[in-house]
């Protein structure tokens, strides 16, 4: 019964801040919450822990939970250490790859189109992101796949925030055609892949939004 309803504040939350009914900074107080979802300060405190992990909070002692704040130049920043990191990172991948791989990070581009599928906006989110850490993972580095869990994590806000279906689609077509290349082994096609798939993932980000509400009950409503 505790973990359910922590699910669904953590779930309904989520989906706040994902569909900006929630802005950047809006405050979270435990008490509006627990009214709100008729439990115990405890459960909120708990899911409030979880979304912190996911970073689409923070919080501050003394003053509490908020929505998190995304910068869009950290995000810049982020997409072009990745890319650095990931150019190389897929030369090497094709330079070993296995079939044992390829079946890997094909089904992981399977679960991607499911959750794109099933408008599971943060289920998306997530298996987008960690394609590139599941790369590094086969790769058998699991310094490089920290390191790019880290860099994926300090944007993941914004792109769970700004990303559209379309785009997300179109993010999931593009791993497709990253695993290919390296099926074929195609060292030049799958580096040109990845770097475009990067550069279009930084582009379609769009941060044109409607002003979101600080009102709790309203925005979980």
């Amino acid at each position: 019964m505790e973990s359910s309803s922590t699910h669904q504040i953590v779930e309904s939350l989520t989906r706040a801040i994902v569909e900006h009914r929630l802005h950047p900074g809006a405050k979270l107080a435990e008490q509006k919450l627990a009214d709100h979802f008729g439990v115990s300060r405890t459960l909120v405190r708990q899911a409030l822990n979880q979304l912190s992990q996911h970073r689409l909070i923070r919080l501050e002692p003394a003053r509490g939970a908020f929505v998190a704040t995304p910068s869009v130049e950290e995000a810049q920043q982020v997409f072009e250490v990745r890319r650095m990191l990931e150019t190389e990172m897929t030369r090497s991948f094709v330079r070993q790859v296995t079939p044992a791989q390829v079946q890997a990070l094909q089904a992981h581009v399977a679960a991607e189109r499911r959750a794109v599928d099933n408008h599971d906006v943060p289920g998306r989110t997530e298996l987008l992101g960690d394609f590139h850490v599941r790369m590094a993972e086969l790769l058998g580095n699991q310094v490089l796949a920290e390191m790019l869990r880290d860099l994926i994590s300090r944007c993941a806000l914004i792109t769970l925030m700004y990303q559209s279906s379309h785009a997300a689609e179109h993010s999931n077509d593009e791993h497709v055609a990253i695993v290919a290349a390296l099926a074929a082994r195609d060292e030049a096609r799958a580096v040109q892949l990845m770097q475009t798939h990067l550069n279009n993932v930084m582009a379609n980000l769009t941060f044109d939004r409607k002003l979101p509400t600080s009102d709790i009950a309203m925005a979980l409503s």
